[in-house]
């Protein structure tokens, strides 16, 4: 009853399925989510972990976890909000259709929010909760540029919001914090991308498991605190 239990969105492969491994290896408990079941279920039957269904981007799907997870395990000491999409490669912001980027955003920043709003009352019923938002270095203020717009907007959004958070939580035991994983090789990095889905989930799984003097309200890549 003590085994601390995890919860990774859009985990059914790449650097989520990583993550999940990781916490496994850990000692964790993880509940590996994904939008499609099918494939949802058999990436946790391979890595021998939990599974539930999960649309981000739907609060009755939300809903449903968050009710599944209180009546099957009563807390969630571990959140990881890993879903996200990046289908504007190449595009330009003055040119882009508001549909997509009204998708980006609603994956990438809204639906990080809505799971973290829904689930933080489980999360205070842990003993050390951890809230870990996977962002982006296209997400930094202190270098944006050009180039995939709507997915560097929508990172930005996610890490306002993890310093907002951060900042309600406070005198709480919740620890909030965002990482940048880096050019992971991917699906969505590609395999060109110089770093190993290892290595660009290590800093999660670190924020994921911080001690209780570790920090909150940050931004982080290889373990350490790097500029908005």
């Amino acid at each position: 009853m003590d085994q601390p239990v995890a919860v990774v969105t859009g985990a059914n492969r790449g650097l989520g399925l990583e993550i999940c491994r990781q916490l496994k290896a850990a000692g964790i408990d993880v509940i590996l989510t994904a939008r499609d079941a099918a494939k949802g279920q058999a990436a946790a039957d391979a890595l021998g972990v939990r599974f539930h269904v999960l649309d981000v981007t739907s609060q009755i799907s939300v809903d449903a976890l968050a009710l599944w997870l209180a009546l099957e395990v009563g807390h969630l000491d571990i959140l990881v909000n890993n879903a996200g999409i990046m289908p504007d490669g190449g595009l330009m912001l003055r040119r882009m259709k508001m549909a997509m980027i009204n998708e980006v955003l609603a994956t990438n920043a809204t639906a990080p929010i809505r799971v973290t709003q829904t689930l933080m009352p489980l999360l205070l019923k842990s003993r050390q909760p951890r809230v870990v938002n996977i962002s982006s270095a296209l997400g930094q203020m202190a270098s944006m540029g050009a180039g995939t717009p709507a997915y560097r907007i929508s990172k930005a959004a996610l890490n306002a919001a993890t310093a907002v958070f951060a900042a309600e939580m406070a005198g709480t035991a919740v620890k909030i914090n965002a990482c940048n994983p880096g050019w992971v090789a991917t699906d969505m990095g590609g395999d060109d991308a110089p770093r190993s889905k290892q290595e660009g989930a290590d800093t999660a799984v670190w924020l994921a498991t911080l001690p209780a003097d570790g920090p909150s309200g940050g931004f982080f890549q290889d373990r350490k605190r790097i500029d908005w």
